[in-house]
């Protein structure tokens, strides 16, 4: 699925033909999903590109939400996801960055006993790293 944002920037979701579930708040679920998107497509550079890759990586499933440049100094790598931080105050501003939405991220991915975590992407931005719980069906 490849969608083009209204700012030029485009986004790939890769399909491998597989169906992944988690357990959780459905709307927190998408709270957190939308906001990593928002700020992928918010924070790319004109002609840029987003891509989102799904896997299973054994009881947890994998996301990630890579995007081209910019990326963020390696300093700021651990630091994105406190609460009020930003890595550019003055650019922040100008597309609306509150220093809240990846520590709303956290919060969301912490409740649901998963981990979050960012590093340099492949094709020059940001890689966000999403590991969530696998919905294990119970039996009985």
């Amino acid at each position: 699925l490849h969608v083009r944002s209204r700012r030029q920037r485009q986004m790939c979701i890769r399909d491998r033909a597989q169906s992944f579930s988690v357990y959780g708040d459905q709307q927190r679920l998408i709270q957190l999903f939308s906001n990593l998107l928002e700020n992928s497509l918010r924070y790319t550079d004109k002609g840029g590109e987003t891509k989102v890759n799904i896997n299973q990586q054994n009881e947890f499933i994998q996301v990630c939400i890579a995007d081209t440049t910019p990326s963020v100094p390696k300093e700021s790598l651990t630091k994105i996801f406190d609460r009020l931080y930003r890595v550019d105050k003055s650019r922040s501003r100008l597309v609306g960055g509150s220093g809240l939405g990846l520590s709303i991220c956290k919060n969301i991915v912490d409740a649901h006993q998963g981990s979050i975590s960012a590093q340099h992407s492949s094709i020059g931005g940001l890689k966000i790293t999403v590991l969530l719980p696998k919905y294990k069906k119970e039996k009985y």
